[in-house]
């Protein structure tokens, strides 16, 4: 190596543009010697299931977004600040499971068309859309991640993955069943105003 501001020296502060080179570890395998007590095929079947987990639930914060953005109506306001809610919380659970991924010694999915060849989520129009149909779409990719998750949840726990079972459960489980109650709960067809008074001879007090 030169010495200070010798021009022999390889080091100097223009940053290197354009650089490319092979990747570090392809899509779909494992590192080898992680010391997790885990056996690769159980790694390799986890990371498997967990990316198809991060396709769905990357899709369904954007259609969160999505909803966010393009509500309308009389309930605006209240549904424009829940669909940002939700939206925050699903984009702490990509992470959580993309970290899950990258700790079993695999590579989590990261970018949208990756995303969009893998996820199972119905795609939505460009446009926009009524409450009820947002509210249904959301509903409906709940339902799915939530059955997904269940199935998942089970086959940790019989190949002895105790930390993706947790993750699954207390964090992606429970919080799209809290989502999908809230969003529930607004498609119930209840009077506004006036309550409905009960039919006579109905037998009510």
């Amino acid at each position: 190596m030169g010495k200070p501001g010798s021009t022999t020296s390889n080091i100097n502060a223009q940053p290197r543009f354009h650089q490319r080179a092979g990747e570090i570890q392809p899509y779909g395998t494992v590192n080898h010697a992680l010391p997790l007590e885990l056996e690769e095929p159980v790694r390799l079947e986890m990371t498997e299931q967990l990316n198809q987990l991060l396709a769905d639930t990357i899709t369904l914060r954007d259609l969160y977004k999505k909803s966010h953005w393009q509500v309308a109506g009389a309930t605006f306001y209240q549904l424009h600040l829940l669909f940002d809610k939700h939206y925050s919380e699903q984009s702490e659970l990509v992470d959580s499971i993309a970290e899950r991924i990258q700790a079993l010694g695999g590579v989590s999915l990261a970018m949208a068309a990756d995303v969009a060849e893998t996820t199972r989520i119905e795609r939505p129009p460009r446009g926009r859309e009524e409450v009820p149909v947002q509210l249904s779409r959301l509903i409906d990719a709940h339902q799915l991640i939530i059955r997904q998750v269940r199935i998942l949840a089970r086959r940790a726990i019989q190949l002895g993955d105790h930390g993706t079972n947790d993750l699954v459960v207390s964090e992606v489980l429970r919080t799209s069943e809290l989502q999908t109650w809230f969003l529930s709960e607004h498609l119930v067809n209840v009077p506004l105003v006036k309550a409905e008074e009960p039919a006579v001879g109905s037998g009510a007090a």
